[in-house]
């Protein structure tokens, strides 16, 4: 393997021209996939441990404070020692845990599953970002409203594959060819990743918390975007099969189609961030976002359901991308600590908030909640100045 110099004592593997940008851009692909094959497993879940709303919502919440637990702990170490080690590592263990969580025999050893599920799946999301901060700052170029269309991509396959695949090879069956997909993804990608750690002659980053409010406000930001995000990607199945009395195959296309429109419009969100500027981005896709949240909460039937969450999906497809670039570009803040900061606060929005809202969904119809995540994306529209710090001069390749 040859090994290319990059700006900023940065290195990445290339073969054959699959550089770093590539490698990352698979990875966040690997990482949708298996947070979109997660997302048609819940109402599977709930009907083999035979759980309600509630608890159910309490194995999300579990895979929350999974991520919300880990994600510190790669930051540190990121901002130490790089983000490649980290990134290795935690896709390497997060890989079988979708099999694992299918192999579990009750609710007590399938949440020590999920918890392990959100753990590394969190911790790889903050080292792939930083990675991502990395490369654009190698390239001088934005890529990572690209990044993150690969991860919908991913989510999209694994989200519209999951409920075909669960029907006709059941839980562990469908569990066991994710894993192998990923698996074969990691073998390819992990050995390509820009090695990003510091110079050897560079104080090593402080492991404390910013004083500086910049990476919380950023956090908010991005937790306005992906508590809805969340929502869909947990409870759309759930909502289309209780609520609208959709099949099970079809249920998982609520979450599919939301990430299909978000992988559109992320690929093209780097030029339409260049040429409008990340604050002008932000607040066109908060309004779209709430736009189609509101279709989907009074959606008639599932087809109008599944139109919504596209929709919805098309709006919040930069938002987060545009907040994460920001806390990896703040003065005065190590990258890895700005990423954890913001990421592990945005996640919250992603992966604890949908957990309480299945005891919400136990005394609210999903279309109530729905129309009140549409409002919550539209306060993002306060914080959209943060936005600044997404932008930068992008020059050459």
């Amino acid at each position: 393997m040859s090994m290319a110099a990059l700006p900023g004592g940065a290195t990445g593997g290339t073969r054959g021209g699959f550089g770093p940008r590539w490698a990352v851009s698979g990875l966040f692909f690997a990482n949708g996939l298996m947070i979109g094959s997660w997302a048609p497993k819940v109402p599977v879940l709930m009907q083999r441990l035979q759980i309600s709303e509630a608890e159910a919502g309490l194995l999300v919440l579990v895979l929350g404070l999974g991520s919300v637990t880990m994600m510190p702990i790669f930051g540190a170490i990121i901002a130490r020692r790089g983000s490649a080690g980290p990134l290795r590592r935690a896709a390497v263990l997060a890989a079988p845990t979708l099999l694992l969580m299918s192999l579990m025999p009750g609710i007590w050893s399938v949440g020590l599953a999920v918890f392990l599920f959100g753990g590394f799946v969190g911790g790889m999301d903050v080292a792939m970002n930083a990675n991502a901060v990395a490369v654009e700052r190698a390239r001088r170029r934005a890529i990572m409203s690209s990044c993150h269309g690969f991860w919908s991509l991913g989510a999209m396959a694994g989200a519209a594959a999951g409920g075909i695949l669960l029907a006709g090879l059941g839980e562990r069956g469908h569990a066991l060819l994710v894993t192998l997909a990923v698996g074969g993804l990691l073998w390819l990608l992990l050995p390509r990743v820009l090695v990003d750690a510091p110079h050897p002659e560079a104080a090593p980053a402080p492991l404390r918390l910013p004083r500086s409010p910049l990476p919380y406000l950023i956090g908010l930001l991005a937790l306005c975007s992906m508590i809805p995000e969340g929502a869909i990607i947990d409870w759309a199945a759930v909502y289309l099969r209780r609520d609208l009395g959709a099949s099970i195959w079809v249920s998982g296309f609520g979450f599919a189609a939301c990430a299909g429109t978000m992988a559109l419009m992320r690929f093209v969100g780097d030029s339409i961030r260049q040429r409008l500027g990340a604050r002008q981005t932000l607040r066109l896709g908060a309004v779209v976002g709430a736009l189609g949240l509101a279709m989907a909460a009074l959606a008639p039937a599932p087809g109008w359901a599944i139109l919504g969450f596209g929709l919805a999906g098309l709006g919040i497809s930069n938002l987060v991308p545009i907040a994460f670039s920001a806390a990896g570009n703040l003065p005065g803040i190590a990258p890895g600590i700005g990423m954890s900061v913001a990421t592990t606060l945005g996640y919250c929005g992603i992966l604890v908030a949908p957990g309480l809202i299945g005891f919400v969904a136990e005394h609210v119809a999903f279309s109530a909640i729905f129309l009140g995540l549409a409002v919550l994306i539209l306060s993002s529209l306060i914080l959209s100045g943060l936005a600044r710090h997404a932008d930068f001069d992008h020059g050459g390749d």
